[in-house]
């Protein structure tokens, strides 16, 4: 993708790859059955940005709400969130995941259920991110400082909370990477403002926190 900078007549680029993690190159969403085509294999070796996506699918814990009527083309009991959370961890994600986060030259970054990915591979324990509001208490219990913020900046890893966050998180990740004049012309060109502050582990903690 380029992007043109104005006045200046220079053009950045900014490369955009669907990565798969050895599972295939079709991913099929949860929403709608749309079907996804990966252009590359995940390289933790390769410098540059890892998003790790969230989960479209069934709030809640198998179990928890009546099935239904599968003839009717309803939900099925493999699309609960939780457990496609959890499938992601017995591919080569985790694996390939850890080695990026050890790569200096890399910056992981998650929307959603993607930081509870990271969390329950053990890669985030001790570190500051944030996941959609359903799922704070179990981000929190893996060992994470889960904070209540539509973007969480926490140095090599930034995080979106959920949904709509997730363009508050690209148009951010945007303007670290590339500066916040590009990042204002695509804000205008998807008619978006995002709101909120982006959380940073700095400064004084406010009184009664």
């Amino acid at each position: 993708m380029e992007l043109d900078a104005g006045e200046s007549g220079h053009r950045v680029g900014v490369g955009l790859e669907p990565d798969h993690a050895g599972s295939g190159d079709v991913v099929v969403s949860g929403t709608g059955g749309l079907v996804l085509r990966a252009t590359a294999a995940l390289d933790p070796a390769r410098a540059g940005l890892i998003l790790v996506p969230g989960a479209s699918g069934r709030v809640g814990e198998p179990g928890e709400v009546p099935d239904h009527d599968a003839a009717a083309g309803e939900w099925q009991q493999d699309e609960f969130i939780p457990v496609l959370l959890g499938r992601a961890l017995t591919t080569e994600l985790p694996t390939l995941l850890k080695a990026a986060g050890d790569n200096p030259e890399v910056t992981l970054s998650a929307v959603c259920g993607g930081s509870l990915v990271l969390a329950m591979a053990g890669l985030l324990e001790g570190r500051y991110a944030t996941t959609h509001h359903m799922g704070l208490d179990m981000l929190d219990a893996t060992g994470v400082h889960a904070v209540s913020a539509r973007v969480v900046d926490d140095g090599d890893l930034v995080t979106g909370a959920g949904v709509t966050s997730g363009l508050d998180l690209g148009l951010y990740l945007l303007e670290r990477m590339v500066g916040p004049q590009i990042a204002h012309a695509v804000e205008e060109l998807f008619a978006h403002e995002r709101r909120g502050t982006v959380w940073r582990h700095e400064g004084p903690v406010p009184a009664g926190l």
